[in-house]
C-alpha cells in the first residue's frame, strides 16, 4: 500500500497533490491518503476520484493552520499503524517540508523531486537536481520510501471512483511540534482572483520592468488575456511585488498554457519554475539573455514599448 499526503490550505486542495495521487496509483493499485487538519475531511470525494480508498484525517487541537512539524509527527504515527511501502507527496515547498519532518522522525532518507520511482530493495528514483538542470538516478536504501513527486512530471488522472472512506485519528503531538505555525496571513492573492497555480496565462516581469510602477502595463495585459501577473526573485527581493507572485525554485512552479517573460534574464532558479509552460514568449532587449534558450517566441525590444503594443493589438483583435 502507498500512502499519499494530500496538502490543503484550510480545506482547499493543492492541485499538485492530485498528481501525487496519480503517480502513486501507477506504482500500486492499493492507495490511501492522509490530510493534516480536520478541514481536510471535505476532500474525501476528490481523494476517491483520484484513486484513494481511504482518507485518514489527522485532527488535534494544536493543528489549526499549517504546522509542518506536527504534520511530520502525525504522519509518523500513521506510518507505524499502516506500514505502507511508500509515503508520497507533491514536490511543493510544503510537501517537501512535511515529508522531511517525517523522514527526520523516522531517521531514514527522503528523496525529493522524483520524476520516476521503482519500488524495490533498494528503491530506485530519478529526481531533479540543480533546479532541474540535472536528473539524478539514486538508490534509496530504506524499507519505507519517503519521496515527493516532481511538479508537473505526472499528469493528474481522474478515475471517477467513489468518495474515499474517512478515518479520523488524533496524533500524539509534543509541545515542540506546534512551535512553528502560521500566526497571521496577508491577502496574497493576485488581482482579479486568479492565482499562479490556476492561471492559464501568466505575464511575468523581472528587473527590466524598472520598478513597481512598471507592472501596471503587465497587469493590464494579464487581465486582457484572463491571466495573472508573476515575477522573478529579484523583484520580490526589491519589494516591488509580493512573494505570492514569485515564479521559480523558491517561489511557485507553474505550467500555464502561455507564459510571457518580460525583462527577465533567466536565472536557473527562475527557469526551474516556468520551463514546463506550454508556450513561452520572451521580451528582452538582450539577444543573449539565457531565458531565450527556452523561448518558443522571442521579441527583442523594450518591454515598455512592446507590452503596450501587444495590449493594443489584442484589444483591436477582440473588437
Amino acid at each position: 500500500m502507498i500512502l499519499v499526503l494530500i496538502d490543503h490550505d484550510r480545506g482547499e486542495i493543492d492541485p499538485l497533490s492530485l498528481r501525487a495521487l496519480t503517480a502513486a496509483k501507477k506504482l500500486d493499485q492499493d492507495v490511501e491518503a492522509v490530510v493534516i487538519g480536520s478541514d481536510g475531511a471535505i476532500l474525501a470525494g476528490i481523494a476517491g476520484e483520484y484513486g484513494a480508498k481511504v482518507l485518514h484525517v489527522a485532527s488535534h487541537s494544536a493543528i489549526g493552520d499549517y504546522t509542518p512539524m506536527a504534520s511530520g509527527r502525525a504522519l509518523k504515527d500513521l506510518v507505524a499503524k499502516l506500514n505502507p511501502a511508500a509515503v508520497l507527496a507533491a514536490g511543493s515547498p510544503r510537501g517537501n517540508e512535511q515529508l522531511a519532518h517525517l523522514a527526520a522522525f523516522l531517521d531514514i532518507p527522503m528523496a525529493a523531486e522524483c520524476s520516476e520511482i521503482t519500488l524495490g530493495r533498494p528503491h530506485n528514483v530519478l529526481r531533479a537536481r540543480w533546479a532541474g538542470n540535472l536528473i539524478e538516478s539514486a538508490l534509496v536504501h530504506s524499507q519505507l520510501l519517503v519521496a515527493t513527486i516532481l511538479s508537473f512530471s505526472t499528469e493528474p488522472q481522474s478515475l471517477g471512483g467513489p468518495a474515499a472512506s474517512v478515518v479520523q485519528f488524533e496524533p500524539a503531538l509534543e509541545p515542540a511540534d506546534s512551535v512553528v505555525k502560521i500566526l497571521s496571513r496577508d491577502a496574497g492573492e493576485s488581482k482579479g482572483g486568479v492565482t499562479l497555480n490556476d492561471a492559464k496565462v501568466i505575464v511575468s516581469g523581472g528587473r527590466g520592468v524598472g520598478g513597481p510602477d512598471g507592472f501596471g502595463n503587465l497587469e493590464e495585459l494579464a487581465a486582457l488575456l484572463g491571466g495573472t501577473v508573476g515575477c522573478s526573485r529579484v523583484v520580490t527581493s526589491s519589494g516591488w511585488r509580493p512573494h505570492a507572485e514569485q515564479v521559480g525554485q523558491t517561489g511557485t512552479k507553474v505550467a500555464p498554457d502561455l507564459y510571457i517573460a518580460a525583462g527577465i534574464s533567466g536565472a536557473m532558479q527562475h527557469i526551474a519554475g516556468m520551463k514546463n509552460s506550454k508556450t513561452i514568449v520572451v521580451i528582452n532587449t538582450d539577444p543573449e539573455a539565457p531565458i531565450l534558450r527556452y523561448a518558443d517566441y522571442a521579441i527583442i525590444g523594450d518591454l515598455h514599448q512592446v507590452i503596450p503594443a501587444l495590449t493594443s493589438a489584442i484589444r483591436a483583435a477582440k473588437g
